[in-house]
């Protein structure tokens, strides 16, 4: 019973979307715990499936999200953006705007009757 509690304690632990860019010029996103360690792993040949041969990948953006739900919906939001809107998530604070935009609009869907 003690271990369930930790797991499901350990799953609820702060996750993170980040954006990077391959080397040839391409945007992956994705979510990890250890950003750091995620995209080392992508770099190692040993990440997802589209990244092996478009390393050394670069950190573009990344945010921190409550809950691993959160970040699967917020990979998902980014990922059905085109191209030029997700260049523009890679300024400064951009990424957080949108994050909170798509947040607040779940709270309204979620409210509405």
């Amino acid at each position: 019973m003690v271990s369930r509690l930790v797991s499901s304690a350990a799953s609820d632990a702060e996750w993170f979307v980040y954006i990077a860019r391959c080397s040839d010029g391409s945007l992956y996103t994705g979510i990890a715990r250890d950003v750091e360690l995620r995209i080392a792993a992508h770099n190692a040949g040993r990440g997802a499936r589209y990244t092996r041969g478009r390393g050394p990948l670069a950190l573009c953006a990344h945010r921190r999200c409550a809950s691993k739900g959160d970040a699967l919906r917020l990979e998902w939001a980014v990922k059905q953006l085109p191209r030029p809107a997700k260049e523009t998530l890679l300024g400064a604070r951009r990424l957080a705007v949108f994050a909170r935009r798509l947040s607040a609009q779940s709270a309204a869907q979620a409210s509405a009757p």
